[in-house]
């Protein structure tokens, strides 16, 4: 190579590196437990940006929401109930258990996701039981592949699972929940863990929020989303996170 054209590629090398050294950090925001209340769904789906729902299997409104915002241009998940360790509830349409056989387990996620049209992903709704055990993990990751290669969000409601390293074992494409905005509903907390997601993004290059249709969540994104290109983040849709991820780590 010519000493001139070395000396282009050098500068082309180091703006490339500048490029990348100065790429704001970029946070993505799924909205869970969509498909009971038709009014506080649509307002979530009405956030501004490329924010992804999750929509619960077999719930009253939850087909009808997804295709409203699948007609937004926004991101449809199934929210997939796993088996938690303590839950008092009645048992969830679409749940998958810990004492399923295979057939049942394949059933059981077939009528879960046939209920919510538009699905490129599925995230994980509880699950701090299930999310622990390599097998029914192994089995959830074969049914992703079968269709049209799914993508799978850990909601990491254990740091004991081990959904991320299955999936990684099987091809899937994945990853996990950062932040919960509001674990705790009020306003401040959610005013607190968002600047926590923020903060994440900055020190890692990217985050992942999870909130949820609530009053104070719906009324804090409506005002600080579009304030968070000025502030140097980039807001993307999950798809493209983990596509940045998997760029990142071939590269």
């Amino acid at each position: 190579m010519s000493r001139c054209r070395f000396v282009l590629a050098a500068i082309a090398l180091s703006m490339m590196a500048q490029s990348a050294a100065y790429a704001p950090p970029r946070i993505a925001i799924i909205i869970d437990d969509l498909g009971y209340q038709l009014a506080a769904g649509r307002r979530a789906i009405d956030l501004p940006g490329p924010l992804a729902f999750a929509v619960l299997p077999q719930t009253p409104e939850g087909e009808l929401l997804a295709k409203i915002a699948h007609d937004k241009g926004k991101e449809v998940l199934l929210h997939l109930p796993l088996e938690p360790v303590e839950y008092s509830g009645p048992a969830e349409p679409g749940g998958i258990l810990l004492d399923m056989s295979r057939t049942t387990f394949r059933n059981t996620f077939a009528g879960a996701i046939e209920s919510v049209p538009f699905v490129i992903g599925v995230s994980s709704h509880r699950g701090s039981l299930l999310t622990r055990h390599p097998g029914h993990m192994a089995w959830l990751m074969e049914e992703l592949l079968e269709r049209d290669n799914l993508f799978f969000i850990d909601s990491y409601t254990t740091h004991e699972s081990v959904a991320l390293k299955v999936a990684a074992e099987a091809g899937v494409a994945a990853t996990k929940r950062d932040v919960f905005l509001d674990h705790d509903r009020s306003a401040d907390s959610v005013a607190r863990e968002f600047e926590r997601l923020k903060s994440l993004a900055r020190k890692n290059g990217q985050a992942v929020g999870i909130g949820h249709p609530y009053p104070a969540t719906l009324e804090f994104l409506e005002k600080e989303i579009p304030k968070l290109e000025k502030q140097g983040y980039k807001l993307v849709s999950i798809s493209q996170m983990l596509l940045a991820r998997q760029d990142e780590k071939e590269g």
